[in-house]
């Protein structure tokens, strides 16, 4: 007899369906948590607001990052490559005037 796998059964509510627009993430990190805030961030505005902030241990922190490599992957083999956008006077902020957390 083969068992079945265990299958998580997910709800999406209206609320939480229309998701957040999120043009910058800040990432910080404890020993035991990583914090995943998510912004969105206007033109000419001196102040932004965290739309959503996702907290996750290090564990799954890095099967989101494996699971985001997958699918960017997925994605560029079906519509082409991801082009990263750089102003001429840039240093690496992904393509506008916001700094970019993710660039050293």
């Amino acid at each position: 007899m083969e068992q079945k796998k265990n299958e998580i059964k997910i709800e999406l509510t209206p609320e939480v369906a229309n998701g957040h627009y999120a043009n910058l993430a800040v990432i910080s990190h404890s020993a035991g948590e990583f914090f995943l805030d998510f912004i969105a961030v206007a033109p000419n505005m001196p102040q932004a607001k965290v739309q959503s902030r996702i907290i996750m241990t290090p564990e799954n922190v890095k099967n989101l990052l494996f699971a985001l490599r997958d699918n960017v992957q997925k994605y560029e083999s079906t519509f082409g490559e991801i082009e990263r956008k750089m102003p001429k006077n840039s240093q690496g902020n992904g393509g506008n005037d916001i700094p970019n957390p993710f660039m050293a």
